[in-house]
């Protein structure tokens, strides 16, 4: 009750508008009634069938239309009154402005049709010819100024939609690329570090010490990956304001980063100079997160560099390993870590590189304005 309260203030004045317009009709026809030869118990009700019906034409155009229409066609063959249906063209505009073009159109023609009709009922030829023209005229102005609005909140309805829709796809895609950044980095190392268990359990038992290490790394980049999709989780659903509000990883999560993918052997070397903006903080960390996934995917065991230089304008990121460059041209058909990136930095307007260096090893570099 109280939504539906709050929807209808905005337009409350329009409904006092149409309520006004009622009354000052009803008291024009009253008047018209007195000073004609039509009896008071056949004017009086006209006044009021005419004028009434008008305070409710936002919520029944249609029915309004016919009641003050035919109360109106009444009026003029009984001599009431005889003027250009001003209230006639004050319900047809209703009309046209809500209704489809079918409805809109025969409301128009039949109205045309029943005003020429009465007019030339009540009043003798050739006197009767000007007062239908400029009735049709006035109703013809008010049908035609409703269907341009009608044709404006079209194109602003379908503009919105659209705009809807362009946001939806745009949440989806960044959905898409934090649970292909979240999932593909703690997989990658998982799926190592279950190789190397594996490898040592069957073929070196005396060694149990490292299958134990690599199945603590297993755990915990699991652990990781669940917090992660916990949270993602809680955003779409909206339920636990707390999830929605925790702190997305920045530069400062780097640094574990770092040692959970030299824990699958590689050997990461980390420089970050100047402070990165809280904005830009997340696109660089999913930058070097896909980056060096990528390395512990395609390369492992090798060493990269990673580095990050916030200048006067942009933000620098780099991360060039010393593995097979020539990975980029096995993977190229299936991943979407590339792509993600780039989606990444052309959101704000950023350039992104990736590909193989000549003398070997495989480079990706972004950079992203800081305005």
């Amino acid at each position: 009750m109280k939504s539906r309260l709050l929807r209808f203030l905005p337009t409350a004045y329009l409904y006092a508008l149409d309520l006004a317009a009622a009354v000052a009709v009803v008291l024009v026809y009253l008047t018209f009634a007195e000073v004609s030869t039509a009896p008071p118990w056949l004017g009086y009700p006209l006044a009021l069938l005419i004028g009434a019906p008008l305070a409710m034409r936002r919520g029944r155009p249609l029915l309004t239309l016919g009641i003050v229409l035919t109360a109106q066609t009444v009026a003029t063959i009984a001599h009431v009154t005889l003027e250009p249906y001003g209230a006639t063209a004050f319900a047809m505009y209703m009309v046209a402005a809500t209704c489809e073009r079918r409805v809109a159109v025969g409301a128009l023609a039949g109205s045309l049709g029943v005003v020429a009709v009465a007019v030339f009922i009540a009043e003798p030829w050739p006197e009767d010819a000007g007062l239908v023209l400029f009735a049709a005229l006035a109703i013809g102005a008010a049908w035609a100024l409703g269907r341009t609005t009608f044709i404006r909140r079209s194109y602003e309805a379908r503009r919105a939609a659209e705009a809807a829709s362009k946001a939806i796809a745009d949440e989806r895609m960044r959905i898409a690329r934090e649970l292909h950044d979240v999932v593909a980095h703690s997989l990658s190392l998982i799926t190592v570090k279950a190789g190397v268990a594996a490898h040592v359990a069957s073929s070196r038992p005396e060694q149990a010490h490292e299958a134990q290490e690599a199945l603590r790394v297993i755990e915990s980049a699991s652990r990781g990956t669940l917090v992660e999709m916990r949270r993602l989780l809680g955003v779409l659903r909206s339920e636990d304001r707390s999830v929605e509000l925790a702190p997305m990883p920045g530069i400062d999560d780097l640094p574990e980063l770092v040692s959970r993918v030299e824990l699958a052997g590689v050997s990461v070397e980390l420089t970050v100079s100047g402070e990165v903006p809280d904005g830009l903080a997340l696109t660089a960390y999913r930058i070097v997160q896909e980056s060096v996934t990528n390395v512990v995917k395609h390369a492992a065991p090798a060493s990269c560099t990673v580095s990050i230089v916030v200048g006067d304008a942009s933000v620098v990121i780099s991360v060039v390993d010393d593995g097979p460059g020539e990975r980029v041209l096995a993977g190229r058909g299936g991943g979407h870590g590339l792509i993600g990136m780039r989606e990444r930095v052309a959101v704000y307007g950023g350039t992104f590189t990736a590909g193989p260096l000549a003398d070997g090893g495989f480079a990706v570099r972004a950079e992203v304005p800081l305005s």
